[in-house]
This record gives structure tokens, sequence and C-alpha cells, in this order.
């Protein structure tokens, strides 16, 4: 059986659409997408790849204008920060003699569970969900509805 490539109606092999006069396709055929370019969803993972992704997708026009898009870029940012915060605390704490020693087995698992949490973020943007962290995620979505 054949499909009209305007209508979508099925036909038989080799006879066109009574509706729409439309001559009827073989075999089915790729079907370029309406808006050539990155989805929404794709774009949102992409965000969380380091920030440069992040800052180019709120800057760039087609990006910039897509709510989901900007909070996953806000958020990726704001994450990207609260981190490097977080490394310059346990830097400070690792030098102190007394807490020196429990910064040795505390980084890997903080460094773990950072890699977990952005695997988490890059899976459910791409997934096309807006999954919030607990205080960035709230400050993301209030910078994103600007």
């Amino acid at each position: 059986m054949a499909f009209c490539p305007t209508c979508g109606t099925q036909i038989a092999d080799g006879v066109t659409c009574s509706k729409c006069a439309g001559s009827a396709v073989q075999s089915p055929s790729p079907v370029a997408p309406a808006a050539a370019g990155l989805t929404d969803n794709v774009a949102g993972a992409l965000a969380y790849v380091t920030i440069i992704p992040a800052i180019i997708f709120l800057v760039l026009e087609p990006f910039n204008k897509k709510r989901f898009i900007r909070f996953h870029a806000f958020q990726c940012i704001f994450f990207a920060i609260a981190w490097t915060v977080l490394w310059i605390i346990l830097a400070f704490i690792g030098h102190i003699t007394f807490l020196g020693w429990a910064t040795v087995f505390v980084w890997p698992l903080i460094s773990l569970a950072g890699f977990v949490i952005w695997l988490i973020l890059v899976l459910k943007a791409y997934q096309g969900q807006m999954f919030k962290l607990p205080v960035i995620g709230d400050i993301a979505e209030q910078q994103a509805g600007r």
C-alpha cells in the first residue's frame, strides 16, 4: 500500500489520490523537519556541555526566544557557579591542617556526586523535561521567565 504525499491518505499502488489528486508514493521517503536546526531537547542537553553553549544559546536569536532552552542554559550557568564556589570552599578547608586529611576522602565523593547530577541534568533535558535543582532551578526558572 502507498500513501498520498500531500494529504497522507492510504491509496493503492500507482493510483492518484481522489482527495487531492496527488501521486502515490511507493515507499516511505525521509521527510525533512519543518524547521532546520536543533530541536529544543537537544539544545537543552547541549547547554550543559560546559557553560559556553549555555551562553551561546542565551545570545543567539532562535534559541533565546524559547523558554525551555533558556531555563536549561541558566540552570547550567548557575550550577557551574555553585560548583566552582563549592570547590573553592573545599580548597580552603583542605589547607587547614587538622581538616586537610578529610578532604582527601571527600573530594572523590563530591566529584562523583557532581558528575551524577550533571548526567541527570543532561538526560532530563534530552528527554524534554524541565528538571529543576532545589535552589538553582528556582532561580533559573525566574530568569528564563523574563
